[in-house]
């Protein structure tokens, strides 16, 4: 007799499971299976899917299962041995001079869409298809989720400039995403809000920051591979990487 297989606390529902173009790499076919927990998840059940390479949208969780292709490599921050680098240490110097942080639940208005569509076209982050978000896109993506999330707003002389949605589990944070003002681009907000990200997840006595998925070949994920040393979830092992070893 067959052992029974092993489902996850809570069982999850595979809501779509098709191939479709990769968001990450161009002519490429991915294959993303979007899974439904059948309930909110516990902080530690949070913890156990970010260890598996999850990544969240909404309320579904998602892992790249392409085949012949492993280009897609979680990244995480191990937060008791990282220094940062001198660089790093002048952003986080000038951002904690002109910036405020602010801390709250994830909201939905009309200055986060329009905040979020100036990041889009001035990041050069929207398709040839691009549509403007709205309000239903928004919060399907980044306000409604399966587990705990919350939401840090930076502000720059009172005014809206920075959104980092992050997920919060017992011994990590997981950045989800994070968009910004790109008229203000000496201060760094995006390598800043990680750098607060870390110092947030210390004070809270956390142990790790989940940077979301790293792909070598796309440039607008090549900057979490500078932030050293990580781990990357390599063939189901996470592996260390620091500045011997390189990206």
């Amino acid at each position: 007799m067959s052992k029974p297989r092993e489902l996850p606390e809570p069982p999850e529902v595979v809501v779509l499971d098709r191939p479709e173009p990769c968001p990450y790499l161009e002519e490429r076919t991915a294959r993303l299976p979007l899974r439904l927990p059948l309930r909110p998840l516990s902080p530690h059940e949070t913890d156990g899917r970010l260890a598996a390479g999850d990544r969240r949208y909404g309320r579904l969780l998602y892992r790249p299962t392409c085949p012949g292709c492993s280009a897609c490599e979680a990244l995480r921050i191990r937060l008791d041995d990282y220094e940062l680098s001198r660089n790093q240490k002048r952003v986080l110097r000038v951002g904690d001079r002109e910036l405020e942080l602010v801390l709250g639940r994830p909201i939905v208005d009309a200055q986060r869409l329009e905040l979020y569509e100036r990041h889009k076209m001035g990041r050069a982050l929207a398709t040839d298809h691009h549509e403007p978000v709205t309000e239903e896109i928004y919060r399907s993506f980044l306000a409604d989720s399966c587990c705990q999330t919350i939401e840090l707003r930076y502000l720059y002389d009172g005014e809206l400039v920075g959104v980092a949605i992050t997920d919060v589990s017992a011994s990590s944070l997981s950045a989800v995403y994070c968009y910004f003002e790109p008229d203000h681009q000496r201060l760094s907000i995006g390598t800043y809000s990680i750098l607060k990200q870390i110092e947030l997840a210390r004070a809270w006595g956390l142990d790790f920051l989940y940077l979301g998925l790293y792909v070598a070949d796309n440039r607008h994920m090549r900057y979490k591979a500078r932030f050293l040393p990580h781990e990357r979830l390599i063939d189901g092992t996470w592996r260390r990487f620091d500045r011997s070893t390189g990206a």
